[in-house]
């Protein structure tokens, strides 16, 4: 069963239920409960963030959706829209013991060569890194800080 840890985004009220072993997440975008992984502590606390501290409207935040990568279906964990409907970030979330590394930007970087967003956010809960996307140079600058929503 796991355990919910702090992490470095700010706290939340979710409503966290428990069914015989198993512990939910009530996903407000979704309207449902989720089985509460490691993983999908981190991506509630994101989307949360984002909706709160970056003013993100929630109608333009899609969750696992999906997208087809060398033949093969793959799910990117959270994309953005702009009210154009133009995908403006695409969002890897880990669990907190998983480090951000390399690997992990590349696995972003290939579902981006699909989606095209101007963002690159990877986070683990813990550690966030954000990449500002250059597409038509095919480059990207890290940066210390997500805009807020108006700022993009």
């Amino acid at each position: 069963m796991f355990t919910p840890t702090p992490l470095n985004l700010p706290t939340y009220p979710f409503k966290i239920t428990q069914k015989d072993e198993v512990v939910f997440i009530f996903d407000e975008l979704r309207k449902k409960h989720l089985v509460l992984t490691p993983e999908e502590w981190v991506r509630q606390h994101f989307i949360q963030h984002l909706i709160s501290e970056k003013k993100f409207p929630r109608t333009l935040i899609q969750i696992e959706g999906g997208l087809v990568l060398n033949q093969l279906q793959k799910r990117s964990d959270i994309l953005v829209y702009n009210t154009a409907g133009e995908k403006l970030m695409l969002i890897e979330c880990k669990a907190p013991k998983v480090k951000i590394t390399q690997s992990v930007f590349d696995q972003a970087s290939r579902y981006n060569s699909i989606h095209q967003a101007k963002w690159i956010v990877l986070t683990n809960g813990l550690q966030h890194v954000y990449a500002k996307m250059d597409l038509e140079k095919g480059k990207f600058n890290f940066v210390q800080e997500m805009p807020e929503y108006l700022g993009l």
